[in-house]
């Protein structure tokens, strides 16, 4: 039997726009946006405050013990707040965050809610129903450039356009919590007006439907709605986390749907929206495998007569990937991109280098020192590509398959002791816009690609816990590259901030900057990290003096003392930079 997960795949990407999502509580459940049950326990325990009485360690059996009833969340809650206005102000302290919780990241947009959010930009999902009252899935979908149709209420039903020509559309079908028309009671949620139930009928017999962190328990109109749809044009995916509840059983039985169960609707809806680009992306063409393409040049690394394959087989993947960034969407700089936009285009650079980023892992660990000169000439070649004007972040991002490439050689040649070939990368000249010539490491710098890291922050998604996001984003990309050839994790992080702590002491020497900064990187605050490798820099040049490995390569100094000098400049910047960002 094929996986539900992948069978819903293939059904998302072939039917671009089929697929309506129905979300329930238990999709913000890892935003800390509690479930209807657990603000009827918190409701419970409040009342039992007032009472003056202890409810602990069963609220619900002592509600039970109290009242002669079980304890339900839309009774309870229509108990303790009589009008719609009390029930909102009441609800408000469930939904929105509190200046610390907005630091945790708590009641935010989830990895759920953005990974709809992303599968709605790419045109795979279009109509969002859901019970919450919460405002994660606009503030995801605005996150990503979106500006969504919402429904609310009834007065918004009715000035709506129609679904065909709507980029995205919410529907909240139990209200928003800003609204004081919201639906609670059983009363409430027992019928739905008219209008909602037309445009539910449509939705239901038109869309394929995705449920998830929907218990079918509470919301009697909705299950009706779901009975008498008669379409099966399109299939119904279940996703559910833990036991099914009897009314969730009677509706998957009824539409034949099938039922998905998973761990929480982040890991899921992660996993679908990665599965559906995956597949996007499959049919890009490759001309060469990646796979023959690293075993052709493993081979050919091994005896030096293949040098002439070898060094063809490295320019014909470079032809390909020069002639794959002067088409679209490469060539496209003028529109300002907004952060899913960008996203994609960072993938698309990343699919395009993909065969040539993992040719050049396995080329800065095995190389010797006659081969050299591909790399570098394939370097410049990807650095010198076309730049044209037009949107500032954009163009300055071009140079990114440069910088990929540099970083996926340099990794691993730091991972090998190959510092000769570090140095030969970073000094090699390249023209910028303007035809002047400066050094690898002064042009493709990540600092130097997005300069401004709030702006990297925002294009990928960042958080503030991470001060260099594009050496963060390089890092998650490059290690799993470079996982089969540098197995161990922690190897590969001290071969990465060495990296770029020889990249920040290469700047510091030979980039004609006109200031004393030097861009630093992920190793800034690793402080672990950065003092080990710097120490073990350190001593070489004390021991060995000029013949030190770090002056034969020429990567931040050809003596000793310029060596030292480019160190001192490093350690200024980083101490500046502590006192600004704490780490």
């Amino acid at each position: 039997m094929i996986d539900p997960v992948h069978t819903l795949a293939f059904s998302i990407q072939s039917n671009r726009g089929i697929y309506a999502v129905l979300l329930g509580s238990g999709v913000s459940r890892s935003a800390r946006i509690p479930t209807g049950w657990e603000i009827t326990l918190e409701l419970i325990r409040k009342l039992a405050v007032l009472e003056n009485e202890p409810c602990s360690p069963s609220p619900e059996e002592w509600f039970q013990q109290r009242y002669g009833e079980e304890p339900n969340y839309s009774n309870l809650l229509d108990s303790v707040a009589k009008t719609p206005a009390e029930r909102r102000q009441l609800l408000s302290a469930y939904f929105e965050p509190t200046p610390e919780e907005r630091v945790e990241g708590a009641k935010q947009p989830t990895v759920a809610h953005r990974a709809i959010a992303s599968m709605v930009a790419g045109g795979f999902i279009r109509v969002i129903l859901t019970t919450n009252f919460d405002r994660l899935m606009e503030l995801a979908l605005e996150e990503s450039g979106i500006t969504p149709t919402v429904i609310s209420n009834v007065d918004q039903l009715k000035g709506a356009i129609p679904l065909i020509h709507t980029q995205c559309c919410v529907v909240k079908l139990h209200g928003d919590y800003l609204d004081t028309r919201i639906l609670n009671t059983p009363q409430e949620l027992a019928t739905y007006p008219n209008e909602l139930n037309g445009l539910l009928d449509r939705v239901l017999d038109e869309f394929g439907l995705i449920v998830c962190g929907w218990s079918a328990e509470w919301d009697e109109a909705l299950r009706n709605s779901l009975k008498r749809s008669p379409s099966r044009r399109f299939s119904t995916y279940w996703a559910a986390r833990g036991e099914l509840t009897d009314e969730a059983k009677r509706l998957i039985t009824h539409r034949g749907a099938q039922t998905i169960h998973i761990n929480c609707a982040d890991s899921f809806f992660m996993g679908i929206n990665n599965l559906v680009r995956s597949l996007e992306e499959f049919s890009r063409p490759h001309p060469l495998s990646t796979f023959a393409a690293v075993t052709s040049l493993k081979r050919y690394l091994t005896d030096s007569r293949f040098r002439i394959q070898l060094s063809d087989l490295v320019k014909e993947e470079t032809d390909r990937v020069l002639g794959g960034l002067d088409k679209s969407p490469f060539t496209d700089v003028s529109t300002p991109p907004t952060p899913e936009s960008f996203l994609s285009r960072v993938r698309a650079y990343e699919g395009v280098c993909e065969t040539l980023t993992a040719l050049a892992v396995i080329g800065g660990y095995w190389s010797e020192e006659q081969h050299y000169p591909v790399w570098v000439s394939t370097l410049t070649r990807l650095a010198s590509s076309p730049i044209v004007g037009g949107n500032t972040i954009l163009v300055d991002f071009r140079p990114y398959p440069a910088t990929l490439f540099l970083y996926s050689l340099g990794v691993a040649a730091v991972e090998s002791d190959q510092l000769k070939l570090i140095g030969k990368l970073f000094t090699a000249p390249v023209r910028d816009s303007n035809r002047q010539e400066h050094p690898v490491v002064q042009l493709l710098h990540p600092l130097v690609l997005i300069s401004n890291d709030d702006h990297a922050k925002a294009l990928l998604g960042g958080t503030q816990r991470h001060h260099y996001q594009l050496s963060h984003w390089l890092y998650s990309v490059i290690r799993e590259v470079a996982r089969e050839t540098i197995p161990n994790d922690r190897s590969f992080e001290l071969a990465f901030d060495e990296l770029e702590i020889l990249m920040s002491l290469s700047f510091a020497t030979y980039a004609d900057w006109g200031s004393d900064w030097i861009p630093l990187g992920e190793f800034g605050p690793r402080r672990q990290n950065r003092e080990l490798i710097l120490r073990k820099i350190e001593e070489s040049l004390s021991t060995l003096g000029g013949s030190s490995p770090y002056v034969v390569s020429k990567i931040f100094g050809e003596t000793k003392e310029a060596c030292n000098i480019a160190i001192s400049k490093l350690n200024a910047n980083v101490a500046e930079l502590q006192r600004y960002f704490r780490f």
